[in-house]
């Protein structure tokens, strides 16, 4: 008799995970950036950035200086974006804008980041703790961001400070609840039951094993925030509540473009574009990073 075998051909590919425990390696990063959404994204912020760092090469003028020439169009000798209605020149103000952006969402974002995270390390350290902290974020989420930014403003004043404390308070909730949630995900595998049952302290268990697989949604985190804090700054200088006129922002430069919109349209494209940009750029970087920890 013979034996028939059904055969039911090869399995269908899946994607490769990270198993429980098993660190993700560092290259995962570096391909999840060679994409094309990453290699776009990471183009349009390099970009930008690059502008903001090179803005005394990039143009003769300062942000403040001022010529006989009010709300003269693109082209003209010397202005290749044209003047403001001051006759400042909106090049210079745009290119020394994104650095002033730039300095302050890079202080704000990291701050409110490990701020947050020491609130959830605290939170996992006793259930104690843990209440006090969560009631912390519960009582900083209470507060609208505009709110908060005129809370903040009232009491140390227009300029970088506020602005920065208020993207700071505003993200160490959302760091904290995101790691606090990562590590109780991470204590209930079976890696780390191994781990204490092997006799590792709970400190190292901690700090080898939980954090680094609870620490990667913090990467994508980063640059979604980072996103948020442009906005953050742009709506502050627009409603006159971040930093002092005559520094320039994006915001403050498209705050005082407004009035002469119909007259000078080229006064808002320069920080329109900028901020397009900016957002997109940080935005397809977050989206490739973040399906590259959802394989």
């Amino acid at each position: 008799m013979t034996t028939l075998t059904q055969h039911a051909g090869p399995e269908p590919a899946r994607a490769k995970r990270t198993p429980p425990g098993a660190r993700r390696p560092r290259h995962a990063y570096r391909a999840a950036l060679a994409t094309a959404r990453g290699r776009t994204g990471l183009a349009l912020v390099g970009a930008v950035v690059l502008a903001g760092l090179l803005a005394p090469l990039l143009t003769g003028h300062g942000p403040t200086d001022q010529s006989g020439l009010s709300l003269a169009a693109p082209g003209t000798p010397g202005h290749p974006l044209g003047t403001d209605d001051l006759g400042r020149d909106l090049l210079a103000r745009l290119l020394y804008g994104i650095r002033a952006d730039l300095g302050i969402i890079a202080a704000a974002v990291p701050l409110g980041a490990a701020l947050g995270c020491l609130l959830a390390l605290a939170a996992a350290a006793h259930p104690v703790l843990d209440t006090v902290v969560q009631r912390t974020f519960d009582l900083i989420l209470a507060f609208p961001g505009l709110i908060l930014a005129l809370a903040v403003t009232a009491i140390l004043g227009p300029g970088r400070l506020p602005v920065i404390l208020v993207i700071a308070l505003a993200e160490i909730p959302v760091f904290g609840r995101l790691l606090r949630t990562g590590i109780l995900v991470q204590r209930g595998r079976e890696y780390v039951t191994a781990a204490r049952v092997g006799g590792t302290s709970g400190g190292r268990i901690l700090t080898r094993h939980i954090l680094p697989n609870a620490a990667d949604p913090l990467v994508v985190q980063i640059a979604v925030s980072l996103t948020v804090a442009v906005f953050v700054e742009g709506a502050m200088s627009f409603l006159g509540v971040g930093v002092r006129p005559p520094e320039p922002t994006l915001g403050a430069v498209l705050s005082q473009s407004m009035p002469y919109l119909a007259q000078a349209p080229h006064f808002a494209a320069g920080p329109l574009v900028t901020v397009t940009a900016l957002v997109l750029g940080l935005s397809l970087t977050a989206e490739a990073l973040n399906r590259e920890i959802r394989r």
